[in-house]
């Protein structure tokens, strides 16, 4: 991934301690990942990279807005994100990322690239369920809204009539059952 370039960290020539680096995350970005789910996206990610003589402390953290298509009713709206994630870098014989929390990586490496991390850290945080702000505090008049109160009410008429117009046998049998 050449174009993941610069998110690159050289931490072979960075002094002991913590040092922090922000990137500003748009659209682009997600499609070095073949993700193209936002219709645009604007977060700001802080890293700091705390370099220890044996181990690398990695701490991300995100905030921002991404504009996402409402599940309800289809209607873009920027909804805001936010989170975190740390990670420890080891060295190693070989290359290993299996855990989440701790990477490894051979000792003759000199540089970290921190876009898959980015990446990850960014598209877990999104909720499963993305509802419009306007949805929830009445604000938001869109057809589809519309249709669904229309549906909504229908079905709560026709179970009052469903109830009204029982047979008068299940009545009998009923009675069978409280006569013991």
């Amino acid at each position: 991934m050449d174009k993941t370039k610069e998110y690159l960290i050289p931490f072979i020539g960075l002094k002991l301690g913590k040092h922090h680096f922000e990137y500003q995350i748009v659209n682009t970005f997600f499609q070095n990942f073949e993700y193209l789910e936002f219709k645009n996206s604007n977060i700001k990610v802080n890293v700091v990279l705390e370099k220890k003589s044996t181990l690398l402390e990695l701490a991300f953290k995100h905030k921002g807005t991404i504009n996402v298509p409402c599940d309800m009713t289809n209607e873009d709206f920027d909804l805001p994100i936010k989170g975190n994630m740390n990670m420890i870098v080891r060295f190693g014989d070989d290359f290993n990322n299996d855990n989440e929390e701790l990477l490894i990586i051979p000792h003759g490496e000199f540089q970290i690239n921190i876009a898959q991390y980015i990446y990850e850290m960014i598209v877990l945080s999104i909720p499963l369920r993305r509802i419009h702000p306007g949805i929830k505090d009445g604000s938001l008049d869109t057809e589809a809204l519309r249709i669904l109160k229309e549906l909504t009410v229908k079905e709560l008429k026709e179970e009052n009539t469903k109830e009204e117009n029982i047979d008068p046998r299940w009545d009998k049998l009923k009675q069978l059952l409280t006569d013991k």
